[in-house]
């Protein structure tokens, strides 16, 4: 799969779907989106023009290609053979339920090339659990993006014990040719790199709010006013880097301090009763649950992380 002449296809329509339909086309590929309900692919295939339209009114269109170049570069498909007919990629994305997962699979076995390569979008199953039993396990990984992934960047590639070389390197490129950042980790372990950080974080945020230390406004200003900021351009170890005479000088520097904090870290919260209670309040009082209000701080949200891709961009192009 030379990546200047990938035939993709995403299996299933919703919004992770329509995000790497949109990508794959604004790196000039040819990407059929495939949904086994009918009629749902061409609905999606709707949404994604308004979506690019919209992009392109704001400058946030990526890719060189105008919209409706990139438009003709997916076509909706509701038959699963013509859907991976030739292609050299396969994105999977429906929903993260193993039997459902497994049964596609099944159905893609006797479809698929011995080169075509076939990626889950999942975020939490293991690729050992979702591959074993394939025709070609050689050419099957974990390709997860972060949601929204046209607006975030970062792509977790995470191969089982039976991945190929061949497959990991090409998924790498593949991912480096559509605009993405991967990041490939060398052995599967649950929740992958991101959302064991991530999960990490949630913890500490909970407890803090648990505990009565802070209020859940004050938490979330914490990582936008401050952790934030920084890690949209070094990370935690970079940082720690700066912070000192270089890494080793940190960790003798602060070990202690570290060793001191992480120990007084409690158990793992149980995301129930009067601190669930009180940050759904919160949020709630931010953004009401409806899906109004939800949309309309969703598009904020995106609008901000376009403006930070930008940047990011232009700092990388320096």
């Amino acid at each position: 799969c030379l990546p200047a002449a990938c035939r993709c296809c995403v299996s299933y329509s919703g919004l992770i779907g329509r995000s790497w339909a949109m990508l794959f086309a604004a790196a000039g590929f040819p990407v059929r989106l495939y949904d086994s309900l009918p009629g749902v692919a061409e609905k999606a295939l709707q949404d994604i023009r308004e979506n690019l339209k919209s992009l392109a009114a704001s400058g946030s269109l990526r890719g060189s290609l105008p919209v409706d170049s990139q438009l003709s570069l997916i076509q909706a498909v509701a038959d699963l053979s013509e859907a991976v007919s030739g292609v050299d990629y396969v994105q999977e994305c429906i929903p993260e339920d193993l039997s459902m997962k497994e049964e596609l699979y099944r159905q893609l076995d006797p479809l698929l090339g011995p080169r075509t390569v076939l990626a889950s979008s999942t975020s939490c199953l293991l690729p050992s659990a979702l591959f074993a039993q394939r025709r070609y396990p050689a050419n099957c990984l974990v390709c997860h993006p972060v949601n929204p992934p046209y607006f975030v960047r970062l792509v977790e590639l995470v191969p089982h014990a039976g991945t190929g070389g061949a497959a990991l390197s090409r998924a790498h490129r593949l991912m480096r040719r559509l605009g993405q950042a991967p990041v490939t980790l060398r052995r599967e372990i649950p929740g992958f790199a991101l959302n064991r950080v991530q999960y990490a974080i949630i913890a500490e945020a909970w407890r803090l709010v648990r505990d009565g230390v802070m209020s859940p406004e004050d938490v979330d200003l914490v990582m936008t006013e401050g952790l934030g900021p920084r890690y949209a351009f070094v990370g935690p170890l970079e940082t720690m880097h700066l912070n000192a005479e270089g890494f080793k000088s940190y960790c003798e520097r602060y070990e202690a301090g570290m060793t001191s904090i992480m120990s007084a870290f409690g158990p793992l919260p149980n995301f129930a009763g009067e601190a669930l209670d009180t940050i759904d309040q919160a949020m709630c009082a931010r953004t009401p649950a409806n899906q109004e209000s939800l949309s309309a701080r969703r598009k904020w949200r995106d609008e901000r992380l376009t403006e930070l891709a930008k940047m990011k961009s232009a700092q990388h192009a320096e």
